[in-house]
């Protein structure tokens, strides 16, 4: 008799992901998670303890999903932060589970801060804060500070649908909102 393949933390951590995606954590139940993974649920119980410890690890995948996400994005607009508000409210739109697992959310000790999770290696909100003071903003660490407020609102409006507007017009907002607080 062959001996049946064992399932990795890796895998579980992908299924659960998927269903994450799809439906949200909160949809996640050790039957549910057992069947996308193609297991029974005592590999799921041997590899987690309980389902906080599966959700840091699904928070983490992603975190990792949202930088890849961000990394891939085109970003081509002059003026500063209107690239980081487009690839996160489009986050937001298209993948309005993770986004709430990521940015809504409340977490443990262990996990990033939204700033974090924003600026990542790349520290993409570095760049543009240091791309606003090179146009001359006057403060552009408290210029973010109001920039990201209005993000992160767009964001959370995508979420609940209430944001259905096209990338041109979120542009024109974005734009609009940065020459208004800037002054």
């Amino acid at each position: 008799m062959s001996r049946k393949a064992t399932i990795t933390q890796k895998e579980i951590v992908n299924a659960a992901f998927k269903i994450t995606r799809k439906e949200g954590f909160e949809q996640i139940t050790s039957r549910k998670l057992a069947a996308a993974a193609g297991c029974s649920t005592q590999p799921i119980f041997r590899i987690y303890e309980n389902m906080d410890a599966l959700k840091k690890d699904v928070y983490d995948r992603a975190a990792e999903y949202y930088s890849e996400y961000y990394a891939e994005r085109e970003k081509t607009h002059e003026v500063p932060f209107v690239d980081l508000g487009l690839a996160y409210i489009g986050f937001a739109q298209k993948y309005p589970h993770l986004f709430r697992l990521l940015f809504i959310s409340e977490h443990g000790e262990d996990t990033r801060s939204m700033y974090d999770l924003v600026n990542g290696a790349e520290e993409n909100v570095v760049k543009e804060i240091n791309k606003a003071a090179a146009k001359g903003a006057s403060d552009a660490q408290q210029l973010f500070m109001q920039m990201w407020i209005f993000i992160h609102g767009a964001g959370c409006m995508a979420v609940t649908g209430d944001y259905d507007l096209d990338e041109a017009t979120s542009v024109n907002m974005l734009e609009s909102a940065y020459k208004a607080f800037s002054n």
